[in-house]
């Protein structure tokens, strides 16, 4: 009986790690006879498991989705990665915290003791607040990107219903988006997710036109830094800071940190604007030589004005 037991789960890791199996292959990599392979999918299918006989030269086995759940088996590096995600899902503002939470608890549950170990030191904290999205809106949002159908929405207060074309489902900082075409603005637009109550039924189905540049990731972050149509920063500029390399390299998200020697390094950064890039630069609290542009030492004189002025005590 253990015997046909670890046969089984064997097969049935076979049949989850590829679409189709010829059957001449399943009997030799279970080292059994085709005739045993063939009584155990028999057995697997008395279990809930959808496995379908494929036809061909050599025939073979494909689990195909059912109705119903069946009980799933993972080697070890899936668990992991499975119970990591959960983790990250239960703080994803995705609306289905609880539910990941519930479904991590499962696994963890019939998890051998040396994976429960490694899930236990691997707890994943939320930084920052997250905005939670409703689970089903969400849904609605990709169903509509998967079938590419125009979206009808309200949004935030406005009563009035929007058209859009959706492209990508992203999520950044805590919130989700929606990156669409606009109908009507005849632009591209990125909408919270958190706003859209998304009405039925929806539009027609649409060719999907090509994100600015091609790159989703690149065109959210563009506008994010308040320049639309590209990745960069608006305002960029190359400093060289009195500091060695290590001391500002974790205070840096995408900033270019190269080394000078041991007391100072260089570091290109760029902000929304020439200011707000002097004033962030402000905070490594050392001396800062300014490399280019003109612009960003004119912002250096003029918060050191206003500074100034600050600090002067008044009556």
């Amino acid at each position: 009986m253990h015997e046909t037991s670890a046969r089984l789960l064997a097969l049935l890791s076979l049949l989850q790690a590829r679409r189709d199996w010829p059957g001449g292959l399943l009997a030799e990599r279970l080292e059994v006879s085709p005739r045993t392979v063939r009584r155990d999918v028999d057995r697997l299918r008395e279990l809930g498991y959808p496995i379908q006989a494929t036809k061909g030269p050599d025939g073979g086995y494909r689990l195909d989705a059912g109705a119903d759940l069946p009980p799933l088996l993972f080697d070890d590096e899936q668990a992991v990665a499975l119970a990591v995600g959960l983790q990250i899902a239960a703080t994803s503002g995705a609306g289905v915290e609880e539910a990941a939470a519930r479904a991590l608890g499962t696994v963890r549950q019939v998890m051998p003791a040396r994976l429960r170990h490694r899930i236990d030191g691997l707890r994943v904290t939320a930084l920052g607040a997250s905005t939670t999205v409703d689970a089903g809106v969400l849904a609605a949002l990709g169903d509509a990107v998967r079938a590419r159908e125009v979206l009808r929405f309200g949004y935030g207060s406005d009563a009035a219903t929007r058209r859009a074309e959706p492209h990508h489902l992203v999520t950044r900082g805590g919130r989700w988006y929606l990156v669409a075409w606009d109908l009507d603005r005849a632009d591209w637009r990125t909408f919270r997710a958190d706003r859209i109550t998304p009405r039925t039924p929806t539009g027609p189905r649409f060719t999907p036109r090509e994100v600015p540049g091609g790159d989703v990731a690149a065109f959210v972050a563009g506008r994010f830094r308040g320049n639309p149509g590209a990745g960069d920063w608006p305002c960029r500029g190359e400093v060289i800071v009195a500091l060695p390399a290590s001391e500002v390299a974790p205070y840096t998200r995408d900033e270019l940190v190269e080394e000078i020697d041991p007391g100072r390094c260089r570091l290109v950064a760029g902000a929304w604007s020439w200011i707000g890039l002097a004033a962030s630069l402000g905070r490594l609290d050392a001396e800062i030589e300014v490399v280019g542009p003109p612009e960003l030492a004119d912002a250096f004189a003029a918060l050191a004005t206003r500074f100034a002025r600050t600090a002067t005590p008044r009556a």
